[in-house]
């Protein structure tokens, strides 16, 4: 049997309320007319963050060692030539021996990661896949896409076995639909007409493929416990299910006032938060938009019960929340509004490639060392054991600890260091089962913090070295949510 066997998601913290925006920008057409909030990743996240995030989220309890692929599907990876994918795989400790790809050019680049996927484990070539799906689209200052596109993640893993959800069946769409499109040299997304977008492809497409779906293997839309399918318009979302002839508690839920649209993750993030209610026995379809569409049909196992009572999943992100309220901040995190961060914040000190590769487990991975002989762990990696009592030299094996639970031992608030979100916080961070050392804190406000308090680890963007175009990632402590 061969199907989801454990999912995950990720949304930011920071959430901002479009009116905020709308009256921020002064805009007086459709954008400010737009309902809810969006969430808003960090000024240190972007679309690798949040799938190692999300990633994280679907692999707990899961021996790492065991996945063989990972795909990666973005509309906004940081670089165009370097293989996204690899950084997540690196970042998420897996094995080198893996085959990592990108999917890309299309928000729904996610649903069509999750069904190659399902093919290369049907074919036998790899027994368990993971599939992140992340999107951090920017739109221009006072434009529709400003306010729609919210940031989130979503993770799924695919294997045989013990599956959450089977999935049955596809039906898949492609079209060179023009609605949202960027070339090489554009910074923000462009946009066709909105009622083009509306009512030509949004609300045909996705029907279209649903029906396909249907007619593909006998099925009646009643036959589904739920039908799930992006919201880009909250109206016609809802108007959409009637035509289908869904009963409005079929419909899953929409996001778009809360998360907002994210991209190539939106149809997988609205999947995930259907598992997390669904029963054995239910069916569900899903459906994404994008230069066509992919439409699948799942059915839940008994085996749903015991994987996601560890995930965060969509529903403790939600509620795990904190209102961004200034909008120039919003838009200095998007780099919309360049800042001033001073002589020291443009000499980043950037990591050598060299030495990045070198040390590619320890900077990326986040793992130090372990001594055989008396078990103290150490980070940064080390050859000779730091523990006074042992001494043991070149008898070390190497141990994880982003994926280790922390307290904080100290910290400070620094407002002369360089920092889009000042004061600079960084504190020491001491691990159970052992290991110390020093990292920036993110998500999290001087004042709320203590000593002793319990912190996790995150992977987060550390720098950008504009000169050369390098993006650096480092692991960061976090306050745990919810």
């Amino acid at each position: 049997m061969v199907g989801i066997t454990s999912f995950g998601a990720y949304i930011p913290l920071l959430r901002i309320n479009r009116k905020l925006i709308s009256s921020a920008t002064g805009w007086l057409g459709s954008a400010s007319a737009l309902p809810g909030e969006k969430a808003v990743a960090n000024y240190d996240e972007d679309s690798l963050t949040m799938a190692v995030a999300a990633a994280v989220d679907c692999l707990r309890g899961i021996e790492r060692e065991k996945i063989d692929e990972l795909y990666f599907a973005t509309t906004t990876s940081p670089y165009r030539e370097r293989l996204g994918a690899g950084i997540v795989s690196t970042a998420l400790d897996l094995r080198a021996d893996i085959r990592a790809a990108d999917f890309s050019n299309s928000i729904k680049a996610g649903t069509t990661a999750l069904l190659a996927a399902l093919d290369t484990v049907k074919a036998g070539s790899a027994k368990n896949v993971i599939v992140c799906a992340s999107d951090c689209r920017v739109g221009k200052a006072g434009s529709n896409q400003e306010q729609s596109c919210g940031d989130g993640a979503a993770a799924f893993l695919v294997g045989e076995g013990k599956v959450i959800a089977t999935i049955e069946g596809s039906y898949s769409l492609s079209y060179d639909f023009v609605d949202y499109w960027r070339t090489e040299a554009d910074r923000f997304d462009r946009a066709w007409e909105d009622r083009w977008i509306r009512d030509i492809g949004y609300s045909r497409i996705i029907p279209e493929a649903i029906s396909g779906l249907l007619k593909k293997y006998e099925l009646n839309i009643k036959d589904f416990a739920r039908v799930v399918y992006p919201s880009l318009y909250p109206r016609e979302h809802a108007a959409m299910g009637k035509k289908l002839g869904a009963e409005p508690n079929q419909i899953q839920e929409q996001l778009f006032t809360t998360v907002g649209d994210t991209g190539t993750a939106y149809p997988l993030l609205m999947l995930a938060a259907a598992l997390e209610e669904a029963k054995p026995g239910d069916r569900i379809l899903v459906a994404s938009y994008g230069n066509g569409s992919d439409a699948l049909f799942l059915q839940v196992t008994a085996e749903i019960d015991k994987v996601r009572a560890n995930k965060r999943g969509v529903k403790k992100h939600l509620a795990s929340r904190k209102d961004l309220t200034n909008y120039e901040k919003y838009a200095t995190f998007r780099d919309i509004l360049t800042v001033d961060i001073g002589r020291r914040g443009e000499d980043v000190g950037a990591t050598q490639l060299s030495t990045l590769w070198r040390e590619r487990r320890m900077v990326l991975g986040g793992c130090g060392s372990r001594c055989k002989r008396c078990g103290t762990p150490h980070y940064p990696r080390q050859i000779v054991c730091a523990n006074p009592s042992c001494g043991a030299v070149n008898e070390m094996e190497p141990y994880r600890f982003s994926d280790k639970k922390g307290q904080l031992f100290t910290y400070t608030g620094d407002s002369l260091a360089p920092s889009f979100s000042p004061p600079a916080i960084y504190g020491i961070v001491t691990f159970e089962g052992g290991g110390r050392y020093n990292f920036d804190l993110t998500d999290c406000d001087l004042e709320s913090l203590k000593v002793g308090m319990p912190v996790e680890m995150t992977f987060r963007r550390k720098y950008r070295d504009t000169v050369r175009g390098i993006h650096g990632y480092f692991w960061k402590a976090t306050p745990p949510r919810a």
